[in-house]
């Protein structure tokens, strides 16, 4: 596992281009679940150049959003200058980060792979940030994509299986939980096929 600085000065370092490592286009994944649910508020963990915050935002959406890397910050503003919206875009890391209590009707987390050492603690939090009947939606490779080379970490400790997110989520009431191979199209960073894990769960009401 990297330290903060270590994964810092990586992302930094990943985002100093001009180009759009993973595109400017949504992830289509979150992009299909978003597009079923009324506007609200929005946090996206880990946004890096803003593909996702600032589609959320050309449709009416609050977008909150956070990232260690400053590069992906600058990056993330622009774009979203490019498209004259706006999104709540913070440098922090998901250890760190402060949560309010049952703020967001969505929380998304898209490739944000968190080590194991510390990710159920991590998603404790992102449920506590829920509203009741909020809406969770993830993305994420699974550990055989260390047989692929389409991307994601190198690091089977970075990545997930759909049992150990079953256990983080358990207080949601999941109605999508799925782990396939899938062809992925996202920039230079994200091609080919890929491994991954897609959930969708909401926060009880009561």
């Amino acid at each position: 596992m990297k330290s903060l600085s270590e994964a810092e000065e990586f992302w930094n370092d990943r985002y100093s281009n001009q180009e759009f490592v993973y595109g400017k286009q949504p992830n289509a994944f979150f992009k299909a679940q978003l597009d079923q649910l009324e506007p609200g508020i929005l946090l996206l963990p880990a946004e890096g150049e803003g593909r996702n915050g600032v589609y959320a935002a050309r449709n009416g959406w609050q977008a909150d959003a956070f990232d260690m890397s400053e590069n992906g910050r600058k990056k993330a503003l622009a774009l979203a200058d490019q498209y004259n919206v706006s999104i709540n875009y913070q440098i922090s890391d998901c250890q760190n980060v402060q949560i309010k209590s049952e703020q967001y009707d969505v929380i998304a987390l898209i490739y944000a792979h968190i080590d194991e050492s510390m990710r159920r603690k991590i998603h404790r939090k992102l449920i506590h940030g829920l509203k009741p009947g909020g809406t969770l939606i993830l993305e994420a490779f699974s550990k055989k994509q260390l047989e692929n080379d389409s991307g994601g970490p190198r690091d089977q400790a970075m990545l997930y299986s759909l049992e150990d997110l079953k256990i983080d989520f358990k207080a949601l009431n999941m109605t999508t939980g799925m782990q396939r191979d899938r062809q992925i199209s996202e920039g230079n960073h994200h091609q080919g096929i890929a491994n991954i894990i897609r959930i969708v769960a909401q926060k009880p009401i009561n």
